[in-house]
């Protein structure tokens, strides 16, 4: 199955270099390119990607409206990956909370960055979790910590449920959660989604940002 990806940068170069290496690959296909976050909700609906590879940072929109955009007006919308020069930057945590479901160094080895976009588009695992871990330690106190825990006692998690997303936090597959837990593989993908559902969160690193903020798990 191939992963149709759009990228979003405001330097050409950039968009190149990551054309060039996403393209060698032969389950990945880029279907466009845009140089502002402005322009992306209307590629998104046309060329309907599976993945967007977004620079953080840009002149009229930058990724973390761009992200807020796509997710508010886009039915099924796709797996947003943010593109970024610093790992620990609150513009980066802020797309994540906004509902971004990953982040990429654009020094990353081409390796690196095939393996991002691989596994941002097959969802059941968290990348950079300690880097999410860091970024939550140093601006996860933006939320009143008593509304994030009072939203995690709403959500009323089951002690598996509770188990399953602290492993989440650690950055394990589901694979690896079910090898841990000693259950199938099934199991632990309904557990993620009945957690992801009592939480309201998109995907797994909005659930664990949520878990960061509440103090359910200690980022430190």
């Amino acid at each position: 199955m191939t992963i149709k990806v759009l990228l979003v940068d405001d330097e050409p170069l950039v968009r190149a270099g990551l054309r060039a290496v996403l393209e060698a690959q032969p389950d990945i296909e880029v279907v466009g390119e845009a140089a502002d976050g402005a322009a992306v909700v209307p590629l998104v609906r046309g060329l309907r990607p599976d993945v967007v590879a977004m620079d953080v940072r840009m002149p009229l929109m930058d990724g973390i409206e761009a992200t807020q955009a796509v997710l508010r007006t886009v039915d099924s919308p796709p797996k947003i990956l943010v593109v970024t020069t610093f790992e620990n930057d609150e513009y980066v945590y802020g797309a994540l909370r906004a509902g971004a479901d990953g982040f990429l160094l654009k020094r990353a080895r081409p390796a690196e960055i095939v393996h991002a976009v691989r596994l941002i588009a097959e969802g059941d695992s968290l990348l950079f979790p300690a880097a999410v871990r860091d970024m939550a330690a140093a601006y996860g106190q933006d939320r009143p910590a008593n509304e994030a825990h009072e939203a995690l006692v709403r959500a009323n998690l089951t002690d598996r449920e509770e188990d399953v997303l602290r492993l989440m936090a650690r950055g394990l597959s589901n694979a690896e959660i079910a090898g841990r837990l000693i259950v199938g593989t099934e199991t632990v993908k309904s557990h993620v989604s009945a957690i992801l559902a009592k939480l309201g969160a998109r995907d797994r690193t909005q659930a664990v940002i949520a878990a960061y903020e509440s103090g359910f798990v200690s980022p430190t």
